[in-house]
């Protein structure tokens, strides 16, 4: 098998059956030999169903409990591994994503004629067809900075805040690049093997960040291929609990932290937030004071921003 696909659902039913048939599409264009498998999150919308009537060739998981994105992830891997020929490459896709018809052509071919590519991801575009960065720098002090203070913002589009110049992905060449988003990640099998699975204690976001560290660590390079284009409509599952993902962000955050970076920048990370959070509950109450806000939507981000502040 050339490829497997895996895709981690939650309550995104009709985005799924979307992206599911692009994704078949793209496979019959490319005239790779490629299988999906699905872990569906204990949705409520009836997905699991939905995949099971429309695409029978599905692997499907239907779990009973949110198992996160890695968790999910880590079940169909576990799975792959008890073939008896595992695929050549693996993509991890998320559901809110639409794969154009040449993409997967694309990543597999700059797999295959770069040996020591151990990751590669996509070119993103949002739902308008706008650009979107697909790959970013490894976090630093002053990408947290700017998540709270911004002097300008056009900063927040440069490599100061993690993102690589967009004349490289106008190029149409592939470059190399510290981490991909995670919504398009392909990895190859020998490097899934020696790298290990994604680590089950992030629950959702920064686990490919951890992965890719691990991946470089272990001497494979990373890349973006700006000819491989997916449509990804962005945090579809994520805004349906705002509060609890901006924890959840955070969570992950200093968890990354911890395993790559060292104790002096994770309390420098920490007052760095804390400062910032001070400012946003600062900002918040003030609008609520205004009537810009309704008392029970400030009172569930305060509490989100005390669960932070108390990391």
């Amino acid at each position: 098998m050339d490829l497997a696909i895996v895709i981690v659902s939650y309550n995104t039913r009709e985005l799924t059956l979307a992206c599911l048939a692009s994704v078949f599409q793209a496979l019959e264009a490319s005239g790779l030999k490629g299988e999906v498998w699905v872990v569906d999150n204990a949705s409520a919308d009836g997905s699991a169903a939905a995949i099971r009537a429309r695409f029978p060739q599905v692997h499907l998981w239907a779990s009973e409990e949110n198992l996160g994105f890695a968790g999910g992830v880590n079940r169909m891997l576990a799975e792959l591994e008890q073939l008896a020929e595992p695929p050549r490459h693996v993509l991890l896709l998320n559901p809110d994503t639409l794969v154009a018809q040449d993409a997967l052509g694309h990543l597999v071919q700059f797999m295959d004629a770069t040996p020591r590519a151990g990751v590669a991801g996509a070119q993103l575009r949002y739902g308008d067809g706008s650009f979107q960065h697909g790959a970013f720098r490894f976090p630093t002090l002053l990408m947290a900075l700017f998540d709270f203070w911004v002097p300008h913002p056009r900063l927040l589009d440069s490599p100061l805040n993690g993102r690589y110049p967009r004349r490289l992905y106008a190029r149409g060449r592939p470059f190399p690049v510290d981490h991909p988003l995670g919504a398009a990640l392909l990895i190859r099998w020998e490097a899934l093997r020696q790298v290990g699975p994604l680590d089950e204690g992030f629950f959702m976001y920064c686990e490919e960040v951890d992965w890719c560290r691990r991946a470089k660590a272990a001497g494979w390079q990373v890349y973006c291929v700006p000819q491989a284009i997916i449509t990804h409509f962005a945090g579809q599952s994520a805004r349906q609990f705002r509060e609890r993902m901006f924890v959840a962000l955070w969570r992950s955050r200093y968890r990354l932290f911890r395993k790559h970076y060292g104790p002096l920048y994770c309390t420098m990370a920490r007052w760095i937030v804390r400062a910032g959070l001070a400012l946003e509950m600062h900002r918040l109450r003030r609008r609520l004071l205004r009537g810009e806000l309704g008392a029970q939507e400030a009172e569930a981000r305060l509490a989100a921003y005390r669960q932070v502040w108390e990391m």
